[in-house]
């Protein structure tokens, strides 16, 4: 995630081609707006590039950000995050109120809230929104299934949730509901924790709470990972699905939210996603006008980018909006801690001294990130969380060596050939598996060998475990140092190594760590939960189970005419509120 948007034209409205000139594509853009009160406009399609297909849009299945990033566009939760600040707003919910001890939560759901229109129901139209859809998700997400991967949310904290998933196993249907979840009325739900959780209206924003329909996981199945039926500002037909190509979202005529103005939302008739792998590609689609925002830049165009978008500047660049800001999101090596030479925690640390993360940074990437990874996994973006006391690793060599030596690989010396899986995202990604291949060869003397694999293939090994390394990253879905944290807790690795794990897919185990993370999950605030969750990420760092790389920094060009599109740390976008400026004529 959480281990954590918008291309072709749409051709039903506007029958164009993803391949218009940009003076056509500006102009239809123009033309095809429509005035709405306050000074905006509707109509348009959002035109992004993802560079990764989708693995899965089923909430209960979302585990990447590529999925994510269109999920929530289509789907929403109880609660959701502000783009403009991450703090968690009312979604679904007209309005909640806790109890005194803090484990009781009521929460009152909008009226008049529908489902997309969708042959799932009978007439084919969305029926009302109501309680009982929350409760059928929520106790789906505490149903032992492998379409379930995130359970973790209500484990040990929705009361009878961990009893019910254990009555499921094996596809056993129990004779008695969540007690946890109760419905007071059509529109109400009341769920009690079994203790008191002050992340759990946060947890309810995130995408595994995201809501859907009985009758669609029915008549779809395992499916629903491209049928996509909710409530969100956008609909997905899947016959505007190009499986791998492109993704159509098409506007909601019955969503329930309006702007401050009184304009019913979306502003915008679409969203495309294209799935474009190559960045330079994609940034020329972007300069031709075929695109309306482009999100991480191609390392070689970064310097010139930059030069180009300050206050001032006269150049290609200068007419697009530049958008850059640290991220909630790390880069690593996952290490496979259950398995082969990495079982050793003196090879897990020779590895970490072996690379020289500053040249990665300041050479591979052209300082495309916001710091090097020389602390814990927990980016330096939490105001409240101070990083700084957290000793990772930076370039020794001597050290690489003692600990390679220390670990019976004296030189290199009968080391095995590792294998190292990546997904390419352009050429960034293999870049930097070159740049640490040729590292480890020059300061261990050891051989990895490079296996580049599609993103759907790559998740599946590391939940299976099927590695020696792997290139990984992970995005917050929520603004805590819990959810980086939350990746390494031992709770979900299984025993045998044939079983998958999620989200711990290092499969890393301690018992120190588990302590401090449950002691942080257990206090009574937030700067007491920091306070153990930094112990926690202290005893992480010094067992070593993956290699911290870098910090990332989030790049983003848009085009002039977008607006009410903030950047923020967690890339969560809601393109519900986004419009096209008409253009001023002369």
């Amino acid at each position: 995630m959480r281990l954590f948007s918008k291309i072709s034209i749409y051709l039903v409205i506007f029958c164009l081609s993803f391949s218009c000139s940009s003076d056509k594509s500006k102009s239809e853009k123009d033309g095809a707006l429509r005035s709405a009160n306050g000074g905006k406009f509707f109509g348009g399609v959002f035109r992004i590039n993802e560079s990764e297909y989708i693995k899965n849009l089923f909430p209960h299945n979302i585990t990447d950000a590529y999925s994510y990033r269109v999920a929530s566009q289509i789907y929403e939760g109880l609660f959701k995050f502000d783009p403009a600040n991450l703090n968690v707003k009312k979604g679904l919910a007209e309005d909640f109120q806790v109890d005194e001890s803090g484990t009781i939560y009521t929460i009152k759901l909008k009226k008049g809230v529908v489902f997309h229109d969708n042959n799932c129901f009978s007439d084919g139209k969305g029926r009302e929104l109501t309680a009982n859809d929350v409760k059928y998700c929520f106790t789906k997400l505490c149903t032992k299934s492998i379409n379930n991967q995130n359970f973790s949310i209500f484990k040990g904290i929705l009361k009878g949730a961990d009893k019910y998933y254990a009555a499921t196993t094996g596809n056993n249907k129990p004779d008695f509901d969540v007690s946890g979840i109760v419905v007071k009325d059509d529109y109400t739900i009341e769920l009690e924790l079994i203790k008191p959780n002050s992340l759990f209206t946060v947890n309810l924003a995130r995408p595994a709470c995201f809501i859907y329909p009985k009758e669609a996981e029915e008549k779809y199945g395992v499916d629903m990972r491209i049928n996509a039926v909710g409530t969100g500002p956008f609909s997905l037909n899947v016959n505007d699905v190009e499986e791998d190509i492109s993704i159509i979202l098409k506007k909601n005529q019955n969503y329930h939210e309006k702007d401050e103005a009184g304009n019913q939302l979306p502003y915008l008739d679409a969203v495309s996603i294209q799935f474009m792998k190559d960045k330079k590609t994609e940034l020329f689609e972007f300069r031709k006008g075929n695109l309306d925002m482009i999100y991480r830049l191609p390392t070689e165009f970064i310097i010139e980018i930059l030069e180009e978008t300050v206050p001032g500047a006269n150049g290609e660049y200068s007419q697009f909006q530049l958008q850059r800001s640290p991220e909630m999101m790390t880069q690593f090596l996952t290490l496979n801690n259950q398995k082969g030479v990495f079982k050793n925690r003196n090879v897990r640390k020779a590895f970490n001294f072996a690379i020289d993360r500053t040249k990665i940074l300041d050479f591979v990437l052209n300082g495309e990130g916001y710091a090097p990874g020389v602390h814990g996994i927990t980016p330096p973006v939490f105001s409240n969380y101070n990083i700084e006391s957290i000793k990772g690793y930076t370039l020794n060599i001597d050290s690489a060596k003692y600990y390679l030596k220390k670990a019976g690989y004296a030189g290199g010396a009968s080391f095995p050939k590792l294998q190292f899986l990546l997904n390419a995202e352009g050429e960034r990604n293999t870049n930097v598996a070159v740049e640490i291949q040729k590292q480890l060869k020059d300061h261990l003397n050891i051989d990895v060998e490079l296996q580049i694999l599609p993103f759907a293939q790559l998740l599946e090994k590391s939940y299976s475990g099927d590695y020696n390394i792997l290139r990984a990253a992970w995005v917050a879905d929520f603004p805590s140092p819990e959810n980086f944290l939350w990746i390494f807790s031992s709770k979900d690795v299984p025993n045998s190594l044939n079983e998958a794990s999620y989200p711990n897919v290092a499969r890393y185990m301690n018992e120190k760590f588990d302590k401090h993370f449950g002691d942080a999950l257990e206090a009574k605030s937030i700067d007491e939960a920091n306070s153990f969750f930094r112990k926690a990420e202290i005893q992480l760092m010094e067992d070593a189970p993956v290699v911290i790389l870098w910090y990332d920094e989030g790049y983003r060009l848009i085009q002039s005419y977008v607006k009410n599109f903030p950047n923020n740390p967690m890339q969560y976008r809601d393109l519900g509120k986004v419009y096209f400026e008409e253009a001023e004529t002369l």
